[in-house]
């Protein structure tokens, strides 16, 4: 006999994280395009505090868009997603607080098929909270790799550059940020 929760859906946590630059957000944008392509209804979110791009897409370093939700919480994200949606995107997910863990276990556990993409370390090369949480207990991760700027080597840090604070978030790109490999990388810059 067929358990009768068979007939539902089953969701999923798609992780994509790695450094700056290495390709994250398109990733992202790839995935919920194919999804559309597929006529799947999607929704898209992203935290208020990533400024960069303005507050109605996900953009990446390569121009690549999307356009999304903008919303300050992880709760907020509950309250907007609509009963038709099929798949969820959440960019820049290490900017919320540890409850997007649950918001996001809870969508998938609801039949979502849920991907986000975020650092999986901050700019001294320790884990960045909740990316490492939400490894653990995604069923597919793809970690991305950037091209260090200093020697060409494959990078997975983000030196930042910018005569700045000890705060682990400040927001920024170019200015602010470079991809550099386990060598070239300098937590104490």
């Amino acid at each position: 006999m067929v358990p009768e929760h068979s007939f539902f859906p089953i969701g999923q946590i798609e992780l994509v994280c790695g450094s700056m630059f290495s390709g994250k957000s398109e990733e992202l944008i790839r995935r919920l395009k194919r999804a559309a392509i597929a006529r799947q209804h999607v929704q898209v979110f992203k935290p208020a505090t990533d400024t960069r791009s303005g507050s109605s897409h996900i953009v990446s370093h390569n121009g690549v868009k999307l356009e999304a939700r903008e919303v300050k919480t992880a709760t907020e994200i509950m309250g907007q997603v609509e009963d038709k949606t099929n798949v969820i995107g959440i960019d820049e997910v290490q900017f919320f607080d540890g409850s997007i863990v649950g918001v996001i276990d809870r969508l998938a556990n609801m039949g979502k098929r849920v991907i986000v993409a975020g650092l999986d370390q901050d700019f001294r090369g320790e884990p960045f909270e909740p990316v490492p949480q939400l490894a653990a207990i995604a069923e597919y991760v793809t970690k991305v790799l950037a091209v260090c700027v200093r020697c060409g080597a494959p990078a997975n840090r983000s030196q930042r550059i910018s005569p700045n604070t000890d705060d682990q978030v400040v927001v920024g790109a170019a200015e602010a940020y470079e991809a550099r490999c386990r060598r070239c990388f300098d937590p104490n810059y």
